[in-house]
């Protein structure tokens, strides 16, 4: 019984440690005041008014989820054949592929950053949208991998290979058949790029600079002016982005599931 409430406790006072400063982030910009204060001393969407109304944070923000959007999405379309081929072929090739698409993201972000900077201008394409879209998607390519990997891995062969019985064509067995099984494992590893990318400060910053301005670089840039309320409406923006995304996940299918926790038992 003892050792039950402490767990209790313990876990409580972890949760309370990972949601204090969310829900900090979240009363300062309610407050109607330009103080950084908590509880807020009058409460309010007058920060809102000015994040929306203001083209620098309302443009920064519709950046941040364009791009999360499209690399999420280029992602996939890398991510989901070379996961078929693995899955379908299994050949070395496949294998090296996927294993390439892997390595960007388990070097650390600054390399990889000054690795796209240096590639972007070999190229002559510096300062342009699509440089971190492009980035994003191939730093991220991992995630899409591994999720679709394991969907391709959960699919019972014998349900292909009746299909195939049946005289169904290849690409109506994946469509009929294999398609519906890995589609919450494809929306899984898309809410994850997306996620991602919409956070990413780093690569975005130094493959586009100031050209291409998504939200984390407009906060760091409004920071060497100090403190704004509108920082944290952003803050509060992408916070509500994100769990309205893996609300998306908890819909379509148990998270856990979908992140291996079955496969592994």
């Amino acid at each position: 019984m003892i050792a039950r409430a402490a767990r209790w406790i313990w876990l409580g006072l972890v949760g309370l440690f990972l949601i204090a400063p969310l829900v900090v982030v979240v009363g300062v910009s309610l407050n109607s005041t330009r103080r950084m204060s908590f509880p807020p001393e009058e409460y309010g969407l007058t920060w809102y008014g000015v994040f929306f109304s203001d083209p620098g944070w309302r443009n920064a923000f519709l950046t941040s989820l364009e791009v999360a959007a499209l690399a999420a999405l280029l992602a996939m379309s890398a991510a989901l054949p070379l996961s078929y081929a693995v899955w379908k072929f299994n050949t070395r090739f496949a294998k090296l592929l996927a294993g390439l698409g892997v390595m960007s993201f388990m070097l650390p972000g600054v390399v990889v950053s000054v690795v796209f900077l240096i590639f972007w201008g070999w190229v002559g394409h510096s300062g342009h949208i699509e440089n971190t879209v492009i980035s994003h998607a191939m730093v991220f390519l991992a995630v899409p991998l591994v999720s679709v990997n394991l969907g391709f891995r959960l699919v019972e062969r014998s349900y292909v290979e009746a299909a195939e019985t049946l005289g169904a064509a290849e690409i109506v067995v994946f469509r009929t058949v294999i398609l519906p099984l890995v589609l919450p494992y494809i929306v899984c590893g898309l809410v994850f790029v997306f996620v991602l990318s919409l956070n990413e400060y780093i690569i975005a910053y130094m493959v586009a600079g100031l050209s291409v301005e998504t939200l984390p670089i407009k906060v760091f840039n409004s920071l060497r002016m100090g403190f704004q309320p509108t920082m944290c409406v952003g803050a509060a923006l992408f916070m509500a982005v994100g769990t309205c995304a893996f609300t998306l996940i908890a819909i379509l299918g148990d998270l856990p599931k979908l992140l291996g926790a079955e496969a592994a038992r």
